[in-house]
């Protein structure tokens, strides 16, 4: 484990806003975990884990507590369900594109349609981390954490995780800190089922149709890079965490008034009916490349926010409010953020 005092943060997050870290821990060896625990315990309040900061906005403060980096690293095939299922060990630290390719090397389906996302294993469970038809939900076992509450390791099932759309019992509670999960996959050369048009459309199949695993990644990173959700692929929207808003959950009244104006409103496996929050957004009138306040814009690829020269957090949290502001009057649906703030 290192330990570093008033290390800057905003270098280890993608968008490199933020102030420092009073005292940042780094895990390499999941044995040191005890050992930051009783340190973290001289540091007021409880502390902030950091993976690769994909999905935050540190503050432009900082934190006066203590920041642990989680870089452990390991996969292991544990066994089979009853099943059949190929049970996955990974150390929460581990980067998730690692993970994916892994999967895909190893003939094993579940995760294909995760590539591109950046940011560690660990984090999956706490947003239930999606794509393209895919969820941490649909695989995840176990995962094992220490809880700060209890002072003690706890072992959590897949339903004990509370995931929902983006969402967990982890999401905005510092209560545990993720050290290692538990995946159960399928063996077998094809994808899932592709149900994504845009997806489909790249691999000219018919919606639903399963393509070899490889091909299935490499038509989801086309569009991911389409779209500027892959990072270092654009060049000018590099200063990004993606998709800034959930998809809104809307009611019956407002999807009926929302189909009738074509908007791309969906069922999702939670039951709940959600409407794209970037329709909203272009509906709010917002171009791509829109400056929201200085430093922060409207990508030129996709309707979520960048940051560039000049950005503060202050700056890029007063941008999610101006645009939440807009869609509501503009469409009646309130936006909600699904970044993590520090």
């Amino acid at each position: 484990m290192r330990v570093t005092h008033e290390v800057p943060l905003a270098p280890l997050t993608t968008l490199g806003l933020g102030g420092p870290a009073a005292v940042l821990f780094e895990l390499f060896d999941p044995a040191d975990f005890p050992e930051f625990v009783a340190l973290a315990g001289n540091r007021p309040g409880r502390p902030v884990c950091l993976g690769e900061g994909s999905n935050v906005v540190v503050g432009d403060a900082g934190c006066a507590g203590a920041v642990l980096r989680m870089s452990t690293k390991g996969i292991r095939m544990t066994g089979r369900t009853a099943e059949g299922r190929v049970l996955v060990e990974v150390q929460a630290g581990h980067p998730l594109g690692d993970l994916v390719d892994t999967t895909i090397a190893e003939g094993l389906t579940g995760m294909e349609m995760l590539v591109g996302i950046p940011g560690t294993t660990g984090a999956t469970p706490v947003q239930n981390v999606g794509a393209y038809g895919q969820e941490t939900a649909d695989c995840l076992v176990e995962v094992t954490a220490w809880d700060w509450e209890s002072g003690r390791m706890v072992t959590l099932d897949g339903a004990a995780c509370g995931l929902g759309h983006r969402t967990s019992v982890f999401k905005h509670s510092r209560r545990w800190t993720l050290l290692s999960l538990v995946f159960a996959l399928r063996r077998s050369e094809l994808s899932a089922p592709v149900n994504y048009r845009t997806v489909a459309a790249t691999l000219d199949v018919p919606v639903g149709s399963r393509v070899p695993l490889d091909e299935a990644a490499q038509a989801v990173l086309a569009v991911r890079r389409s779209k500027g959700m892959v990072l270092g692929c654009s060049g000018t929207d590099d200063r990004s965490v993606g998709s800034v808003f959930l998809s809104p959950e809307i009611t019956a009244a407002q999807a009926e008034r929302l189909r009738a104006r074509n908007a791309p409103v969906n069922h999702f496996p939670d039951g709940s009916t959600r409407v794209s929050a970037s329709w909203l957004i272009r509906q709010a009138g917002f171009e791509l490349c829109t400056p929201i306040v200085t430093g922060v814009r409207i990508s030129s690829l996709h309707y979520t926010l960048v940051a560039e020269e000049g950005a503060t957090a202050t700056g890029f949290t007063r941008a999610i409010d101006l645009v939440r502001q807009e869609v509501l009057r503009r469409t009646g649906v309130r936006l909600t953020s699904e970044l993590d703030f520090l």
